[in-house]
């Protein structure tokens, strides 16, 4: 019984610690150009990013409040909730797709020097927006099942992870490091989660190695000519 506690103790802590590092990361990142905005000579944002600021940080702070209520033992709440956090997920596939394809279009529209850097971008959002909504699906058809719930929901942030690393207020982020940055992630968690319960659980088993196969397939075809001419012809 004890080892029993001390176990789902060990998840709660991992997961509300994600959670909270995750909605730091995110504040810090996007602070200039968001969050903070008021403070700095910015352009101005237009409905769609202002609308999709909300949405995506809407689904972070709910994160947050999902892993808080189980780690305060509040289950049914965090059940209740679920339902809209159903409902939300749709708004960030949604607002996601639109958004990366809107901003490749445009680039590629006005013939901008930008423009293929944005449709490499664009391959990659819309990766990571199909893997959201797979983790999310399983998820929420795997609600009864927590040990499958709570580690598909955790992969939900990897999703959302490269848009942050992405913008960290450093020099010399490029592609391989978001890359290291996004599979170290992976990597740790279910490191952690491996060694605590010495086991891979089947859905890190599966679904890590689907993220990682995705993200870094990803990474390697979107860069190349071939995928950015596509994606060029494609938004035109």
């Amino acid at each position: 019984m004890h080892a029993i506690v001390q176990s789902r103790s060990f998840e709660r802590q991992l997961y509300l610690g994600a959670s909270l590092v995750f909605l730091a990361l995110v504040f810090w990142t996007f602070a200039h150009s968001y969050y903070l905005r008021f403070l700095f000579d910015v352009p101005p944002l237009n409905l769609l990013l202002h609308v999709h600021g909300v949405v995506m940080s809407g689904w972070v702070v709910l994160l947050v409040v999902q892993s808080s209520l189980i780690a305060a033992h509040r289950p049914q709440w965090h059940r209740t909730l679920g339902a809209i956090g159903g409902a939300w997920a749709v708004l960030v596939v949604a607002l996601g797709s639109v958004t990366t394809v809107h901003a490749a279009a445009r680039e590629v529209q006005a013939h901008t020097a930008m423009a293929p850097m944005d449709v490499t971008i664009m391959w990659l959002e819309l990766t990571q927006m199909l893997l959201f909504a797979g983790f999310i699906a399983a998820a929420l058809l795997m609600r009864r099942r927590t040990d499958y719930h709570k580690r598909l929901m955790l992969l939900t942030i990897a999703c959302m992870l490269p848009s942050a690393i992405a913008r960290l207020p450093v020099s010399g982020v490029t592609n391989e490091i978001i890359l290291i940055g996004l599979n170290a992630f992976v990597i740790v968690c279910v490191g952690l989660d491996s060694l605590r319960f010495r086991r891979l659980h089947p859905a890190f088993g599966w679904g890590a190695a689907a993220f990682l196969l995705a993200m870094n397939g990803a990474f390697y075809f979107a860069n190349r000519p071939d995928w950015v001419a596509l994606g060029t012809r494609l938004v035109s």
